[in-house]
């Protein structure tokens, strides 16, 4: 009986789920194993969502952080909007009064060779793409004032821009400001858009860069996508409110025909 009774005491203290030192040291090694299976299960869903997040704003919805006040009022600095990149995919074209996110290279911001720290710009591109980042220096936000064929003059006798000879009622322009400081009377060539900020002392568009190549015309495939919505703050949440200036306005071949 007392070999039996030794041998069966042997063999609860062999087992590593009892109060043992052994049993402990199990206990702690299976628990450690748990926590990093769930510590990289973790990881590996946030990955996976960030990817997700970074592929629906690269083909389909991108927050775009509005960072100077060029389209003041109608966009305010530190305004986080919903750039549409469908709005243009399936063959409509950015219209009169849309507001619009561009690639502005070539047109308001001369070519340059890539170079630097292409990690970083890697980065700060994907926090971008995110709305949690400034733009890249090379991307615009303006409204389409002129789209191809159109003559955009400023100023008529009363002050007011024109297009395709009918003045233009602007309703959003930055209060005090009137069209434009600057005097032109051009045509936008086809495929290509006439762009200005609604903040028209405090915005450099299409008309700081007449006299270089391109005429500061921006082609129609640069553009990113229209803004339709406001995400940030939210006080201002909601749909981009519309504008009717360019209702009526002939289209360019009446007016050249």
């Amino acid at each position: 009986m007392d070999t039996e009774a030794q041998h069966m005491e042997r063999d609860r203290s062999s087992d590593p789920a009892d109060g043992t030192e052994e049993g402990s040291r199990f206990t702690h090694v299976r628990k450690r194993t748990g926590a990093s299976l769930s510590w990289r299960r973790t990881v590996f869903l946030g990955m996976l969502c960030t990817v997700a997040l970074l592929l629906f704003s690269a083909f389909v919805l991108q927050p775009f952080l509005i960072p100077s006040g060029s389209m003041q009022p109608t966009l305010r600095v530190g305004d986080r909007v919903l750039v549409n990149k469908l709005a243009y995919r399936f063959g409509s074209e950015p219209r009169r009064g849309d507001v619009v996110v561009f690639d502005g290279t070539g047109s308001f911001v001369q070519e340059t060779a890539s170079g630097g720290n292409a990690l970083g710009a890697l980065l700060h591109g994907a926090a971008a793409s995110l709305g949690l980042a400034e733009p890249a220096g090379s991307d615009f936000v303006k409204r389409v004032v002129g789209v191809g064929g159109d003559r955009v003059v400023c100023c008529d006798e009363r002050g007011r821009l024109e297009v395709n000879g009918a003045p233009v009622a602007e309703e959003y322009l930055h209060p005090g400001d009137d069209p434009s400081a600057v005097s032109f009377d051009i045509v936008v060539p086809d495929g290509r858009l006439w762009m200005m900020g609604d903040h028209r002392s405090n915005s450099r568009d299409s008309r700081d860069h007449l006299g270089q190549p391109g005429g500061g015309m921006v082609p129609v495939e640069r553009v990113i996508g229209r803004v339709d919505w406001l995400g940030w703050p939210l006080g201002r949440l909601g749909s981009l409110e519309g504008t009717d200036a360019f209702t009526g306005i002939r289209p360019a071949d009446a007016d050249h025909g």
